[in-house]
Formats: structure tokens, sequence, C-alpha cells
């Protein structure tokens, strides 16, 4: 019942027995058949489909959460950097083949050599669209990258990876200071105790 034709005839007040054109409430006998009409029903389809992938998107992706701009800004560059590099495998599976033909445009009304009607297509060669999204992410990532250099975000990283070096050391100090070590062990302290400092920064065991 969703997709039959809602027109009613006019003399037996009876529904129309035909189905309705998807996107639209009408078959292409009751005001459904015109160009614009079919225009607009694809557009609803359309809209329609990309609301049903923005409700999957957020259930498999999950829903808004608090974040600071910088964090913002520094996981889009994780994610788009991540999807940079997804795309890149999919263009690499079509070497050779970055073109392909599609059609471009369509004119109706026209007559063919023996005067019956037809239709005169255009086709061009086009990039694969696995290409286009790569090149799109691509640029993507680098106005996130400025973006992210301009809000001074690495600047803040550095200042707060002081920040927690310097907190480190401090409870690092502390320790030694309870362990009551000899001077022979607190002379070690000076040069141990930072080597492993900066094996743990360089991400060593």
């Amino acid at each position: 019942m969703d997709r039959q034709c809602t027109a009613t005839s006019k003399r037996s007040g009876e529904r129309c027995k035909k189905w309705a054109i998807k996107g639209a409430k009408t078959c292409l006998a009751h005001g459904s058949g015109s160009k614009k009409a079919r225009a607009a029903a694809a557009r609803r389809v359309e809209e329609e489909k990309a609301a049903r992938q923005a409700q999957k998107a957020v259930e498999m992706l999950g829903i808004q959460r608090d974040i600071s701009p910088s964090e913002a800004l520094l996981e889009e560059v994780r994610w788009t950097a991540g999807h940079v590099d997804w795309l890149r495998d999919r263009v690499k599976e079509f070497v050779r083949q970055q073109l392909v033909w599609g059609k471009t445009k369509e004119k109706s009304g026209v007559l063919d050599a023996d005067g019956y009607p037809a239709s005169e297509v255009t086709e061009a060669s086009v990039p694969s669209v696995w290409y286009t999204l790569y090149e799109k992410e691509r640029a993507h990532l680098v106005a996130v990258c400025s973006a992210a250099l301009r809000a001074g975000v690495e600047e803040r990283r550095v200042r707060l990876a002081e920040a927690q070096g310097e907190q480190v050391a401090a409870v690092i100090r502390a320790i030694l200071d309870d362990l009551g070590l000899t001077i022979e062990q607190q002379q070690k302290v000076a040069t141990v105790v930072p080597a492993r400092l900066r094996l743990l920064a360089s991400g060593g065991a």
C-alpha cells in the first residue's frame, strides 16, 4: 500500500491500482511522469538513502561526545590519514586503468536517421571513483593538518609533554630520596634515570 499510487478516480472514487514511482506518491500517469517530477522523486530517494547511511554511521561510529577543539583536530588528522592510506590501496588496484568511460549527458526528443524518436548520449572518459575519492581525502588531510598547525596544536602538545616530564622527574627524585641511597648509587642516578626516560619516550621497552 505504501507504494500504490495515491490518485483516485473522479468517477468511482477508487484508488489507482498502479505502482507509484520511487520517491513519489503517484504513478507516471498521475503526475509523476514529467521530467521535473521524476527528478524530484530521484532527489528524495537519494535523501532517504543518505539519511539511512547517516543513521548507520551513528550506530557504527558512535554519538557526539565532549572533546577539546585541539584534540578533535588531531583526531581528524589521524582518521583522515587512515582514510588516505586505505584509498591509496584501492587506487593501486586500478593501475593502468585510471580512466573509465561513462555517460555525461543525454538529450531526449531528437530523431534518428530514419525519423524515429531517439536519445542523443554524450560519453567521456572520467577518473575512477576511487581516484576521485582519494584526491578529495588527500586535500582534506592537507586542510586539517594546516588547521591544526594554525591552531598551535603541536606547540601545546610539546608544552604538555614537558609538564608531564617535569612531574615524572619530581616523583623520581622523591622516590630516590626516600630510598636512602648510598653516595655511589646517588652518583649513578644522574646517568641511569635520564637514559631510561629517553628510552621510554622513544617507545623502547
